[in-house]
């Protein structure tokens, strides 16, 4: 699914959605997905198949909700995953040729109506152990308090987020959740999750964010 392709004849298939690439004569690749049809003239170069954040109309943040509340004990810490929504670009060269949302695409408001921003929205449970799933995010939430915490869902800044990737699997970057006060703050390191991942992007961490509602 992610990596390099030759642009030769075939199919290569992303989530729920196909690419079909198709030689014609004098090296020139046609392209085909959905209703998106390119030519591409052939010099060497590969088509690479990339995750990238799951921006959608323009967001800057994703909301995970957890289908069970997590609790942590104080002075504490638990790590584990979340899925997450991704996006696919496609490129050759440093040139993006397509850029498609796999699976459905959902939003939510994160706020009050006067003062909310809408952001991407997904839904969760929370896995002590990662799962199978195109999207993955890894999280450490701490619990520095001396008081029992409980969350619900996590709020991510996503907009310029480096990327990390496997064959089959898209993952953001580690994503360190603190529990102070009343507001969880929230930090997109940057760092892959685990080593032997391929990156997409710079490997920046993110100012934090402090989820206030």
């Amino acid at each position: 699914m992610f990596g390099e392709y030759e642009l030769k004849t075939q199919f290569i298939k992303v989530g729920d959605k196909k690419i079909h690439l198709l030689e014609e004569k004098e090296g020139v690749i046609r392209y085909r997905r959905d209703d998106v049809e390119k030519l591409i003239k052939n010099n060497g170069e590969k088509l690479k198949v990339l995750p990238s954040p799951a921006l959608g109309y323009g967001v800057r943040l994703l909301m995970v909700r957890f289908r069970e509340p997590v609790v942590i004990p104080p002075r504490d810490s638990i790590m584990g995953f979340v899925e997450a929504p991704v996006e696919i670009d496609v490129k050759v060269g440093d040139l993006s040729v397509d850029h498609f949302i796999v699976g459905k695409e959902k939003y939510a408001l994160y706020g009050t109506l006067e003062a909310g921003v809408v952001c991407r929205y997904h839904v969760s449970s929370f896995y002590t152990k990662e799962p199978d799933a195109m999207g993955i995010a890894k999280l450490i939430i701490s619990n520095p308090s001396p008081e029992w915490k409980s969350l619900e869902r996590i709020v991510v800044p996503i907009r310029g987020t480096s990327m990390y990737y496997e064959s089959r699997k898209a993952y953001y970057p580690l994503v360190v959740v603190t529990l102070k006060n009343h507001n969880p703050e929230i930090n997109n390191t940057g760092r892959p999750p685990k080593e032997g991942l391929s990156g997409v992007g710079q490997g920046l961490s993110l100012p934090n964010f402090l989820m206030r509602w």
